[in-house]
């Protein structure tokens, strides 16, 4: 298998997709090349058109088109169509697809790096955005008992959650990041991220939370922010943002290629590189 491949977004210079994409290309012995592909929203339908060409496998989408970019594509698959999201395309004969394995890559990162099973149990998601929907999503695939949505604009969170209901997905909305009586909380905000400002801040208090349940946030730089501390202060299991990235990034590539994705590989490539980075 030969082609190119890339991250489409803007700005994209800061993303680990290349360095562990293309590590997983090299150890399966695929002559494909990742670059990052800066995009601003002017220049999107010429990029999209660029992938129908027969040397272009597809491509990866992020901020801030990852909606943008659905009615340039011929078809949607799996969740993307009532996520309202696609971070996937794979180009098959000129003919470009959509998928969005956002929430699928939580799901698995759940189940394989902390064990936890998401059926069944009621999750606290702290955001209503694109991160939040496509999670919001899988979760209700992954037949959990419920889903909680708590969101700093009311509205935003309101939308999701009658698309949740409208969906069968057990939803409701509450009014504050209270943890209380919840199997997972996940943080889908920017708070805590590095760059923003907000490094030492938490999007949750964990004082009521459960001392078995499982704080997820899906910040992968720090990989210790604060609302993991806080959860850990607290007693609580934890998972870090990484584990998500690489596995919405494995399921890309098991698209584009039908090869069983190396995902220890791309975790090294990713953890070497914010080692790196933290230098």
């Amino acid at each position: 298998m030969t082609g190119r491949v890339g991250i489409i977004g803007h700005p994209v210079a800061h993303s680990l997709s290349p360095v562990f994409q293309g590590a997983a290309f090299a150890i399966c012995g695929l002559d494909v090349h990742y670059e990052a592909w800066d995009t601003p929203p002017g220049r999107l339908p010429e990029r999209i058109a660029s992938l129908r060409s027969p040397g272009c496998v597809g491509a990866n989408v992020t901020i801030p088109h990852k909606e943008a970019v659905i009615p340039l594509l011929d078809e949607l698959g799996g969740l993307s169509a009532r996520v309202g999201a696609v971070n996937t395309i794979v180009n098959r004969e000129g003919r470009l697809f959509g998928f969005n394995t956002d929430g699928p890559g939580f799901v698995a990162a759940l189940k394989n790096e902390a064990a936890f099973d998401p059926a069944g149990k009621d999750i606290l998601l702290l955001g209503a955005g694109g991160a939040a929907r496509g999670i919001s999503f899988a979760l209700g695939e992954a037949l959990c008992r419920s889903v909680t949505l708590w969101n700093r604009s009311p509205d935003r969170a309101y939308r999701l959650l009658a698309e949740l209901t409208a969906a069968g997905v057990h939803a409701e909305w509450q009014g504050s990041p209270d943890p209380w009586g919840f199997d997972c909380i996940v943080n889908c905000t920017s708070v805590g991220m590095e760059g923003t400002g907000t490094e030492t801040a938490s999007a949750c208090d964990f004082a009521r939370a459960r001392p078995e349940a499982l704080a997820v946030d899906i910040v992968y730089k720090p990989e210790a922010t604060a609302f993991l501390n806080a959860a850990r202060n607290a007693g609580l299991r934890t998972l870090g943002g990484l584990p998500m990235l690489i596995y919405q990034g494995a399921l890309a590539f098991e698209l584009w290629t039908g090869v069983r994705a190396p995902v220890d590989v791309m975790f090294e490539a990713a953890r070497q590189r914010l080692r790196e980075q933290s230098r």
